[in-house]
């Protein structure tokens, strides 16, 4: 059995720390009765966290961080006079910071003073904050255009998170803190779907990068621009399991077009700039990972940012001679034509209406283009598929061509695919991606629309179904007026629930709706104005998109536009806490939650298939009593007499808003 010597005890003679070499300034740590005798605190000084001590009378300031693997000195202890780490029990000298020997390595120390009105420190003054990796990093996102980053600053993100601290402060962009990084990734999914441009959503090594991957998926399934970032563990343990050690560019190769780890030595500029470009061109998520240690190095003055000036051609491609003639040509030919939008259509929906008019044509949109024409427009059909109208599906039935603008042709939209049709899109891939279509047109959708204008003949065999339309829609409104009329005593019914919406929003809202049975009653019974805009998962289908969409539809548009979103109970629970970030950032958002208190799309799923309804109940709060906890006006409906009240004073607070409506889950 080997003797264990004695721990060593400090030498009390030791003289004290020096003044600092250079320029310096005497700071007030701590006031004279803060700190017993032979305790230790922490304390911020400008940018420095000290570990203050006070031993045998006398005080010590010491760098906060150990040297060995950076543990917080200050949560230390002293034990027979030595300041012990936190972590891994390394000893110092409480007076000075020096080691017991044989050890050298010790933390900074600062000299003290003690003074009538407390302890002072005498500190070096801080140099001007140094240009790094992760500066020129920020600085050509901003030259691409990118304003707004969703995230959570966390460990492995610092730097980063400090250089757009920096941006921010200089005008450059906000960031948003949120509570949840996927609610980061679906709101920059949001602000792409509506500007066309990326937003970027940021997080920090594993887990909170991996948070990021849902809403990722759908920004890539609905061809949303968004620039991922991710922090991550130092590189000299990357791929050795150290904590929170995950190879993020193997986790995001599916979901992302471009994923690239930014290394001591790359272009760091470039791989920005190629990035942003991926994320603008191809309309899809880029990724670049940010090792911990790289952040934070110093970058030369011959490291500029890189601006897209001269990166990025016009996407406004015109149609090849051959399709464009075909397409005319069928058109020329049919009787009785309709017209199909897709959100692809979203730049060029004047031009594709034109179309409309110039033929006499119904038109119906996918459930993604909703609210891009007015329900109101004389050949305005509404949504085509299962959240669609029965004006819609007549017409498919009756038409002889389809000529779908910027569509994709999910299964969901029910696009009668024996039927003659003319696809136009922009994306090669896009055409005849579930089926052969007729004629194929590869092209910008305005152009495209424009062009066929100019070819058409002045007279052709189409019927001008301007008539046929009004008597349809005419039908379809008497059946909605007796839907909004049901009352079972269980909570308001959802035709009641969206004409109120229908009534009350501004006619130039932006909508972000949520998945499940809300969702559905929104294609089916809301009327747009033509001038609102509607964000949805679309292809995803991801529950819990709503709320976290609002913001990042807020942060596009700020307050020139009404920003309301739709939610069930089950979506809104997914990402419920977020009511806190849009009362930390006064966003006046108005929620409008649908609580039937369950998973009425899976209740009604499992009793179509002849299945048991099993596991669909959800035990809710009261929400609007929730939302005021939260920080955010919150209001309740039960009836439909106390439904257009409410949802008129949550439009018209002047900040975040939220209205709890009991939704009947058999009136939908």
């Amino acid at each position: 059995m080997t003797d264990v010597a004695a721990p060593v005890k400090p030498d009390p003679s030791l003289d004290p720390p020096q003044h600092p070499d250079g320029a310096y300034t005497w700071w007030r740590a701590l006031g004279p009765d803060d700190l017993a005798d032979g305790r230790v605190t922490t304390v911020t000084l400008g940018h420095r966290t000290l570990a203050m001590t006070r031993f045998n009378g006398r005080y010590g300031a010491l760098d906060n961080r150990c040297p060995h693997q950076g543990g917080p000195l200050g949560e230390g202890s002293i034990e027979k006079g030595w300041l012990r780490c936190p972590w891994h029990g390394y000893d110092y000298s409480p007076c000075n910071g020096a080691p017991p020997p044989p050890f050298s390595d010790k933390p900074a120390s600062y000299r003290t003073e003690v003074r009538s009105d407390g302890v002072w420190v005498a500190l070096p003054d801080e140099r001007p904050r140094a240009r790094t990796i992760a500066d020129v990093a920020v600085e050509t996102m901003v030259a691409w255009g990118i304003d707004h980053v969703f995230g959570m600053v966390g460990h492995s993100n610092l730097g980063l998170a400090d250089a757009f601290r920096s941006a921010e402060a200089k005008g450059e962009l906000r960031f948003i803190g949120i509570r949840h990084e996927g609610a980061a990734a679906f709101a920059a999914g949001a602000y792409g779907k509506l500007t066309g441009r990326p937003a970027a959503c940021f997080g920090i090594a594993g887990p909170g990068s991996t948070n990021l991957l849902t809403g990722l998926y759908d920004a890539k399934a609905d061809r949303a621009p968004v620039l991922a970032l991710s922090g991550q563990v130092p590189s000299k343990v990357l791929g050795r399991g150290a904590f929170q050690d995950v190879d993020l560019n193997g986790a995001f190769a599916d979901v992302a077009r471009y994923t690239k780890t930014v290394q001591a030595d790359s272009d760091h500029a470039e791989l920005v700039a190629l990035a942003c470009k991926t994320a603008i061109v191809e309309r899809d998520v880029a990724h670049l990972v940010f090792p911990d240690e790289v952040q934070n190095l110093p970058a030369g003055d011959d490291q500029a940012a890189k601006p897209p000036d001269g990166r990025i051609g016009d996407l406004r491609v015109a149609p090849p001679a051959d399709a464009l003639a075909a397409a005319r040509s069928a058109i020329a030919a049919a009787r009785r034509p309709l017209i199909i939008v897709g959100a692809g259509a979203r730049d060029g929906i004047r031009d594709v209406l034109a179309v409309a008019e110039r033929l006499g044509a119904p038109v119906m949109t996918t459930f993604k283009a909703k609210g891009m024409m007015s329900d109101r427009h004389p050949l305005g059909c509404g949504v085509l598929g299962r959240s669609g109208t029965p004006v819609a599906s007549w017409f498919m039935n009756e038409s002889d061509l389809v000529i779908a603008f910027g569509a994709s042709f999910s299964n969901h939209t029910g696009v009668a695919d024996y039927k003659p049709i003319v696809q136009v899109d922009r994306d090669p891939m896009a055409l005849g991606r579930f089926h052969a279509v007729t004629v194929p047109v590869l092209g910008d959708v305005g152009v495209t629309a424009r062009a066929l204008i100019d070819g058409l003949p002045d007279t052709s065999g189409g019927v001008d179904l301007r008539g046929e339309v009004a008597e349809r829609r005419a039908l379809w409104q008497r059946e909605k007026e007796r839907r909004r009329g049901d009352d079972r005593g269980h909570g308001v019914g959802s035709a009641a629930i969206f004409d109120a919406l229908t009534r009350t929003v501004p006619h130039d809202a932006v909508l972000c709706v949520d998945v499940g049975n809300n969702a559905y009653s929104f294609g089916r019974y809301f009327e747009s104005s033509g001038a609102q805009d509607v964000l949805m998962s679309g292809y995803l289908g991801s529950i819990g998109f709503g709320l976290p969409a609002a913001m990042g539809a807020w942060a596009a548009v700020g307050d020139s536009r009404k920003v309301i979103g739709i939610s069930g109970d089950g979506g809104f629970g997914q990402y419920a806490m977020e009511l806190t970030t849009l009362a930390k950032y006064d966003m006046p958002i108005t929620h409008v939650l649908l609580d039937n208190g369950e998973l009425g799309k899976i209740s009604k799923e499992q009793r179509a298939g002849e299945w048991d309804v099993w596991q669909t109940s959800l035990r809710n709060p009261d929400f609007a009593a929730f939302a005021e906890l939260c920080g955010v006006r919150g209001l309740r409906a039960g009836t439909l007499d106390e439904l257009e009240p409410a949802l008129r004073a949550a439009l018209a607070h002047p900040g975040p808003s939220l209205v709890h409506i009991v939704n009947d889950p058999q009136l939908v």
